[in-house]
């Protein structure tokens, strides 16, 4: 494990980090009539700050952060009730994997690629970072 000086020359440890990229589901999100009525694509991305030491010594899937069962966790919500905001929706998205899972720190990633936006572009996205 990396660690890196610290304030007063003190080291600290890094956070061991289990990343979900692109986690697709269908969600009903938005100000907009045909975006509840219609839904559309939305895509997150989860960096889950934790600890693999208990884990990793044991061998034990108890013991961490399932991704799979994290992702799963994403699509729920992401496909459940609707709100206007994307920010809303990372918010939701963040302090549920946060209070449902042996994290320390979640940054969380909410993409809507198809927003309704009258000009060309590529993405948007909103990113929020919360911690216990």
């Amino acid at each position: 494990m990396a660690s890196h000086p610290g304030a007063g020359g003190a080291r600290t440890r890094r956070p061991d980090l289990i990343t979900l990229t692109g986690v697709r589901a269908i969600g009903h999100h938005g100000v907009l009539d045909f975006e509840r009525r219609d839904g559309q694509p939305f895509v997150v991305d989860a960096v889950l700050h934790t600890d693999f030491g208990a884990a990793a010594s044991s061998d034990d899937l108890s013991r961490t952060a399932s991704y799979a069962e994290v992702a799963e966790r994403i699509v729920a919500l992401v496909e459940g009730d609707p709100v206007d905001l994307i920010e809303t929706l990372a918010v939701r998205l963040a302090d549920t994997l946060l209070a449902e899972f042996p994290v320390d720190a979640v940054e969380l990633t909410v993409h809507k690629p198809q927003a309704p936006i009258t000009v060309p572009f590529g993405d948007v996205s909103v990113t929020v970072f919360r911690e216990r």
